[in-house]
């Protein structure tokens, strides 16, 4: 303590505080000592940094080392000298080794508190979100979306059974099995609160409205699919209330003005069929994304039959053929002075293709589009022999030709067109691609494999193969869910079949088959352009049986990470609320925490 300020020199050093000015009044010096600090976890994302207040103080502030390694910063500025607490709002995932002083200050000098490190699992600083109205078997935090500045949040429920229409109805009667429902919450200068309860116009029992949320950067416009909807209409705004075509699904788009919300746009495949001879139907809305600005929006149709190829090909679904069932299909819309229209129907490239639009995402202009092919055949697998031409009698010369890919398409203007085609590096080729995931300006792709994801770059128009990521123990169904922040540089992937049975941030990994789906998500990021994994996460009421990470959705800045456990089961209701009574009170209601 070279200065005899009563701080070591180590502490300064790490502090990087300068002390006393060389004409400072040594007897100030003396009277200011540092404060007792103390941290304490707030639900949700908080630290609550509190200290006793020292007489000698005129100011304080608040340092903040983020990582342990990257020196301390002041995160406050200068706080008035009866101030004794400072709520910071952290990114938990991106704090667990973090560390905090307090800093008193006068004309004189500056001294600094004790270090406070963040340790353990911070379980009691994670968000946790419940439907208002919680019933068992309704799936909430079955899909996830998060508004660009993490201040909006939208989760759906798409087995929610209520019967009400539009926005706030009735939650209660549940007279409407498996209808769904969506919830949007707002943060304010408060806190969270619930802003809204938001059902289809024309809610129907078995619609799932809910399966898919998207939302725009402002949080101002809201997608929300219903795989499962009825009705025989096509395009924009058609008639709602026919139910004559099973599984054919529909888009609804919703709007904010202030605090209230409208449905604004009710959209449907421009060759709606429904169920083919087999009985699977179009599913348009299996997955949606939206761009930025809410303009435009990519809906998958995974089981739309036409035999079309490329960018609006031929969308007549009565020229199908067995080998054409199920190829699936995307189509963009776009919004132009609150009217909606399609702009594109795209398919594969070869009509053998199987389940195209299974996943899809957009950039945020959305001039780039990634669709993900769940089964991919080629033509030369077909024999001329066979009895039945339409059926493969063998896999050809490469057996991956039967196995997934993902299309790249470009927009110029309003003109669509394949960019590439992606096959993954790995050795596993089964389900690549069925979850997508691109970075705000399309040259970052995160693609799914069973157990690992493989990161694409785009440098002047050519995609390359980076990075496959896996997780730090084993994370069984790692990939089913992917959320990549807008720089591309952070990622969070879902496991909901891991099953170690600690809790929160960074915990135990190792074997824990009692807890087997409780499940995890791991969050990656590229400090230097390495990816390496640095936050291990687990709900804070872990449990077996949960399928915590089944949805993901982080912001754009990666700071905020949202997280769906749709068989959680307590009773709970709302915001922050008791999450370990018991734990089978509702049976797959859900539950979503934020981190």
């Amino acid at each position: 303590d070279d200065n005899a300020d009563g701080i070591s020199n180590l502490d300064e050093l790490l502090a990087g505080t300068v002390t006393a000015p060389t004409d400072a009044d040594p007897a100030s010096e003396q009277t200011l000592a540092p404060v007792t600090a103390n941290l304490e976890l707030i639900a949700d994302k908080t630290f609550r940094i509190s200290w006793e207040r020292n007489s000698a103080a005129t100011a304080y502030r608040i340092l903040e080392n983020p990582d342990g390694v990257s020196g301390y910063t002041d995160i406050s500025g200068d706080l008035d000298a009866s101030t004794q607490s400072y709520d910071h709002r952290v990114s938990l995932h991106k704090r667990v080794n973090a560390r905090y002083m307090v800093e008193a200050c006068n004309a004189s000098a500056c001294v600094t508190s004790v270090q406070m490190l963040i340790e353990g699992t911070l379980d009691a600083a994670i968000g946790y979100f419940k439907a208002s109205n919680t019933d068992r078997l309704d799936y909430f935090g079955s899909a996830i979306t998060l508004s660009g500045d993490g201040k909006t949040m939208a989760i759906g429920a798409h087995e929610e059974s209520s019967a009400a229409t539009g926005i706030n109805g009735n939650q209660d009667d549940n007279s409407a099995p498996r209808a769904g429902a969506v919830y949007v919450f707002v943060l304010g200068p408060d806190g969270w609160h619930q802003q809204a309860y938001v059902k289809a116009s024309n809610t129907d029992a078995g619609d799932r409205f809910g399966d898919a949320v998207g939302l725009s950067d402002d949080g101002n416009t809201l997608v929300v699919a219903a795989p499962q909807e009825k009705s025989a209409a096509t395009g924009i705004d058609g008639d709602q209330t026919d139910n004559s075509v099973r599984e054919a699904g529909a888009v609804y788009v919703f709007v904010r003005n202030g605090d209230n919300w409208q449905q604004q746009a009710y959209l449907k495949a421009s060759n709606n069929r429904g169920e083919d001879f087999n009985g699977f139907g179009e599913f348009f809305g299996r997955d949606i994304s939206l761009s930025a600005d809410g303009n435009t929006l990519a809906v998958g149709a995974m089981g739309e039959d036409s035999p079309g190829t490329g960018v609006d090909g031929n969308q007549n679904q009565d020229e199908y053929t067995p080998y054409t069932r199920e190829t699936g299909a995307a189509y963009v819309f776009v919004r132009n002075n609150g009217t909606w229209q399609q702009q594109a129907y795209i398919k594969a490239a070869t009509s053998e293709s199987d389940r195209f639009g299974r996943a899809i995402s957009l950039s945020a202009d959305g001039d780039t589009l990634a669709v993900g092919v769940y089964d991919y055949v080629t033509t030369d697998v077909f024999s001329n022999t066979s009895n039945d031409a339409a059926y493969p009698t063998s896999r050809g010369p490469d057996v991956r030709d039967f196995y997934a890919a993902v299309y790249i398409f470009v927009r110029d203007n309003d003109t669509w067109e394949q960019q590439a085609f992606l096959r993954p590096v790995a050795d596993s080729w089964v389900l690549f691609g069925s979850e997508l995931s691109l970075n705000a300006d399309g040259n970052v792709l995160a693609a799914s494999l069973p157990d690992s994801v493989e990161i694409f770059e785009r440098t002047d128009g050519q995609w390359v193969y980076q990075v496959n990521l896996t997780p730090s123990n084993d994370g069984d169904g790692f990939g089913v869910a992917l959320s990549l922040s807008a720089d591309g540089s952070t990622i969070a992937v879902g496991a909901p079949s891991e099953y170690s049975g600690s809790t929160g941030l960074n915990g135990y990994q190792g074997d824990g088959l009692p807890n087997r789906d409780s499940g995890a998500v791991y969050v990656f990021t590229r400090p230097d352009g390495n990816w390496q994994q640095i936050a291990y996460v687990k709900a804070s009421n872990s449990q077996p049986g949960l399928n915590f990470g089944s949805a993901v959705s982080v912001d754009a800045n990666g700071d905020t990470l949202a997280v769906g456990a749709y068989q959680e089961g307590s009773a709970t209701v709302g915001i922050n609320g008791d999450q370990n009574g018991d734990p089978d009170a509702a049976p797959v209601a859900g539950a979503v925490y934020l981190y």
